[in-house]
């Protein structure tokens, strides 16, 4: 049995999700979706999921679509939430997970999907938080993500704009803002598996084919270690059926560079 990088990286985030969570995702997220269709289907069945931009409630797609927009993810949904339904809920604690990256990422867990360079006068103007930075606040806990901390671009010291609130910003730590979060508990890269411990992201494992000096050369914030084995086992036989089913359009490879979708296993 062999598998690729974007099936392990799409099942590490499923992972993260326990069972009976009600999880949800933003726009444009496809290895988040996949994650979160694969956890329904295998360790998290009782998981209840909200799509990201229809948010639909539990459905059932044939199967992910390249779009998170596109009415297929309705199908034999339970529920059809309206927006300031979906935002009630999460800022009155009702939504335990969200799936979180962005275009910067800085080493306590706030993201960047605003402006590369700063307002007023960026380099590059991303596409916007979507009221992110609201339910960052207050959903239970963040799974952040990202395919591109190979660049060195992504996972920097501080981030040019504060889009999604991480463990602490520059006007202080969650405590101290008095937001209900627990904030980021997991950071998965193409690279490895970070946690948080005090606030800030620790590297607990890394994928087979990758050293500790390739992600010290790509990571901008201190980079703090603990390895620890049995973190990232290899995919299941019911995991790896579970992510070709719901995508096999590999609407999830969108998301990584070609040399990462050359990576195979094991």
């Amino acid at each position: 049995m062999s598998w690729t990088l974007d099936e392990w990286f799409v099942v590490a985030l499923a992972r993260t999700i326990g069972d009976g969570e009600v999880v949800f995702h933003g726009f444009a997220s496809p290895c988040a979706q996949v994650a979160m269709h694969v956890a329904k289907r295998t360790h998290a069945p009782g998981s209840l999921l909200v799509e990201g931009a229809t948010y639909a409630v539990d459905p059932v797609p044939v199967f992910v679509p390249p779009t998170s927009n596109d009415l297929a993810l309705h199908r034999d949904a339970t529920y059809r939430m309206r927006f300031e339904e979906f935002f009630d809920a999460a800022c009155r604690g009702a939504i335990d997970r969200m799936f979180l990256s962005g275009g910067q990422i800085d080493g306590y867990g706030n993201t960047n999907v605003t402006a590369i360079g700063g307002l007023p006068h960026p380099k590059i103007k991303l596409g916007g938080g979507g009221g992110g930075c609201n339910i960052s606040a207050t959903i239970g806990a963040l799974t952040v993500w990202t395919t591109r901390h190979r660049s060195g671009r992504t996972l920097v010291r501080h981030v040019d704009f504060l889009t999604d609130i991480g463990h602490r910003t520059p006007e202080g730590d969650r405590a101290e803002l008095g937001y209900p979060g627990r904030g980021p508990e997991w950071l998965v890269t193409e690279l490895g598996l970070f946690d948080f411990v005090d606030g800030h992201a620790r590297l607990r494992v890394l994928f087979p084919d990758v050293t500790l000096a390739d992600v010290d050369a790509a990571t901008g914030f201190e980079l703090r270690v603990e390895l620890v084995d049995g973190l990232l086992p290899p995919p299941t036989a019911a995991e790896l059926e579970a992510v070709r089913a719901v995508d096999p359009l590999g609407v999830r490879r969108s998301e990584f560079g070609p040399d990462e979708l050359r990576r195979t296993f094991p």
